[in-house]
């Protein structure tokens, strides 16, 4: 069996993409300016190889920086399409924050979001972001399979009684199970970016990337409207684990061009002919998870 590489460890970099960093206060989502950016490759993280300054809007100028070449996200391959940065931002007043593993693909603009909290602020944070391997190259247990239709009731007490398109999603970081695992509030259209960012590259054809959106955006919705784990006792929408829903992670960068087709189609779900809600699209990557009859 071929091992997998990253690209490192295969080729130097021919590639290059952008990364652009967004800087804002943990408190009220008010931009950070002057917030410094030190940015370091994943083998010499100790190396400082740019810095960059966030403007009023607390956003950095695009950075081009080195990737693998774009070809090895557009077929499979076990060597690692995208390249890893590590991250320490800092801004006076601030708890500094450190990340690792901001994804970088060739020909693609990554965004990496940030939220600092104040010095004066004693609310436990997590400023110490690890960012994971890809759904797409590291190892992740397959989605244990589910009805595509859930029965519902029209009791009002356990089922929504029409698709609504919620503000807010609480997603547990873990499996269901894991009652240490911590919930977060996310915005329903950052939560969207985010699995979208986890599960599919933003190098693949716009048409691929909406037709991926869209599943992901039919589970969710399948998740909101059967309210599927406050049925069951739990206090959250959806978790973040692959065995039972999307992956989602914590402090991760996001693409533009997912971001935008999020942006774009973010009202919209599958659905069946007499079916009301939307159907829980079940997906895997048919390389190395095999499913028959799902999408892939």
């Amino acid at each position: 069996m071929q091992s997998r590489l990253s690209a490192t460890a295969a080729e130097t970099y021919t590639g290059s993409g952008f990364l652009q960093v967004d800087v804002v206060s943990s408190q009220n989502n008010f931009p950070i300016q002057d917030a410094r950016i030190s940015i370091s490759a994943e083998a010499t993280p100790d190396t400082v190889i740019e810095q960059l300054t966030t403007n009023s809007s607390g956003q950095t100028p695009n950075l081009s920086l080195a990737a693998p070449p774009l070809e090895y996200s557009l077929i499979p391959s076990d060597i690692r399409p995208y390249s890893e940065y590590h991250l320490l931002v800092e801004a006076p007043g601030y708890k500094p924050v450190t990340i690792d593993g901001t994804e970088i693909l060739a020909d693609a603009t990554s965004i990496q979001n940030v939220r600092m909290e104040p010095v004066d602020d004693s609310t436990p944070a997590n400023n110490n972001i690890v960012i994971p391997d890809h759904t797409l190259y590291g190892s992740y247990p397959p989605k244990i399979a589910e009805n595509e239709v859930k029965p519902v009731t029209d009791t009002g007490e356990i089922v929504l009684s029409r698709v609504v398109v919620p503000e807010t999603i609480i997603v547990h970081d873990g499996v269901p199970s894991n009652s240490s695992a911590k919930n977060y509030y996310v915005p329903y259209r950052d939560y969207i970016k985010n699995v979208a960012s986890s599960e599919i590259y933003a190098t693949w054809p716009q048409a691929t990337i909406v037709a991926n959106v869209l599943a992901i955006l039919s589970f969710t919705m399948n998740r909101v409207y059967t309210e599927w784990y406050r049925g069951k006792g739990y206090d959250f929408t959806i978790t973040s684990s692959t065995a039972y829903d999307h992956k989602w992670i914590y402090g991760r960068n996001i693409y533009e061009s997912i971001s935008t087709v999020v942006d774009e189609i973010f009202d919209n779900y599958l659905s069946r002919p007499n079916v009301k809600q939307p159907i829980l699209t079940q997906y895997c990557d048919g390389r190395q998870v095999q499913c028959p009859n799902w999408m892939a």
